[in-house]
């Protein structure tokens, strides 16, 4: 087995996040790296709080490690794997069904075919959204050699960077055909991020955008028109662009299925089921804990709310963003009590927290639940209770600050979990 390194001062990876952060600065080791525990069994979450104190202390780890069952432990890192793999598999279908319309539009660019691939896209966005709960702890996506997260799901998009805009009619790499002559894969993954980490270039904003166009109103997504892809300047290298980023997309999520695939004796899973339980668990504590306080109530949610930024909104184009957040928040509780699609049964997460304190599993699951109600019960648009004028009592604007406590609240549960099951996290 490879040299496991986790370094507690690194950062964690951010590609998705609003503030497009560098990945995890994890040692440059053979293959896949992954993170292990810290010798002091320390990890650190990420928080966008102001919260300093979570309260998890260590008191009690060393009782609690002792009553853990370890093949208990070692089932639910299991079903955690056959999980990850089955929901990456879920997402890649949907995402080849959203590039088959990509390719049907293309070829017809038509009203009702542009709507059709609008949808897939909504569709295949909701099966991804999920799986952002399996990163955060240097896994394949994250990488910091080999992960595509950034080539997947990097945001926010400056959409010059790649068409027409509002104010400047030549303006992206669709309207640059002397710097850019060629469009294809090769070109669109070099240009990712390439002189500044707005210049997204790839994933699924990337289409997005090109889909919808910008959204310039409130009430409402983008209204990019048929016509770009029929008669108007650069429609042939905009329907390049387009597919080629769906297709882009599609090998992504296939090398994410892949280095999850069971019974490969020298993928990511191999090596991450390999690993000691507690160490397994750790990282996929630091999942959830930093999708759950770190990226969503902080970074994708808060920092918006509280700076009343459209741009900060994450599927701004298109107007669902939140969907996005709820199928994050449905992330979260997938991996905590192992309700994986396709997969039937299995030890989760709670299940472990459960044998050496019940009454704890009992209120994360209560928590976990009440999150996703939280974030269910704002209505769409997001971008609707992010406009100057709207008050902090308006019951839309309302309900994403419920959203935000609902999940700081879930991580400290998740915290005292993980330290009740032996594995002591400092959220900071």
């Amino acid at each position: 087995m490879s040299h496991l390194h986790y370094s507690p001062d690194a950062p964690l990876a951010r590609r998705g996040a609003g503030r497009l952060h560098k990945g995890p600065r994890l040692h440059k080791g053979p293959r896949l790296a992954v993170a292990a525990i810290a010798a002091s069994s320390a990890l650190l979450l990420g928080a966008c709080s102001s919260d300093s104190d979570s309260g998890s202390g260590d008191s009690g780890s060393e009782e609690s490690t002792a009553s853990v069952d370890e093949q208990l432990m070692a089932d639910a890192v299991a079903t955690y794997a056959e999980g990850v793999h089955a929901s990456y598999e879920a997402s890649l279908a949907s995402a080849r069904s959203m590039d088959a319309a990509v390719d049907a539009f293309v070829a017809d660019p038509t009203e009702e075919n542009l709507e059709a691939a609008k949808q897939a896209w909504l569709t295949a966005r909701d099966d991804y959204g999920p799986t952002e709960a399996f990163r955060f702890y240097g896994g394949p996506i994250d990488d910091e050699e080999t992960g595509t997260e950034g080539l997947i799901n990097a945001w926010p998009l400056d959409e010059a960077y790649i068409d027409y805009v509002e104010g400047d009619a030549t303006s992206g790499i669709v309207n640059d055909p002397e710097g850019y002559p060629t469009i294809d894969a090769a070109v669109l993954v070099e240009a990712n991020e390439a002189g500044g980490e707005t210049n997204i270039s790839t994933g699924w904003h990337a289409i997005e955008f090109l889909l919808w166009g910008q959204d310039l109103s409130t009430d409402g997504p983008g209204q990019r028109p048929v016509e770009d892809y029929t008669t108007a300047e650069n429609a042939d290298r905009r329907a390049a662009y387009l597919t080629t980023a769906s297709d882009l997309l599609v090998e992504h999520l296939s090398e994410l299925v892949d280095a999850w695939a069971p019974d490969v004796e020298d993928n990511y899973r191999a090596e991450f089921e390999a690993l000691p339980p507690e160490e397994a668990m750790t990282m996929i504590i630091t999942g959830v804990g930093e999708l759950s306080r770190g990226e969503l109530a902080g970074e994708r949610m808060n920092v918006a709310y509280s700076e009343r930024s459209q741009e900060d909104e994450h599927s701004c184009f298109s107007d669902n963003t939140t969907a996005d957040i709820v199928a994050n928040a449905k992330g979260i509780q997938m991996v905590l009590d192992a309700t994986y699609p396709g997969v039937s049964g299995g030890t989760s997460v709670i299940d472990v927290v459960a044998s050496v304190d019940p009454d704890l599993a009992e209120a994360l699951g209560s928590e976990v639940a009440a999150s996703v109600a939280a974030v269910e019960a704002i209505p769409a648009p997001f971008d609707a209770h992010l406009v100057d004028g709207v008050s902090d009592d308006d019951p839309g604007r309302a309900s994403v600050l419920a959203g935000i406590e609902a999940l700081e609240a879930q991580t400290d549960t998740i915290v005292a979990a993980a330290d009740a099951i032996g594995v002591t996290v400092n959220v900071t």
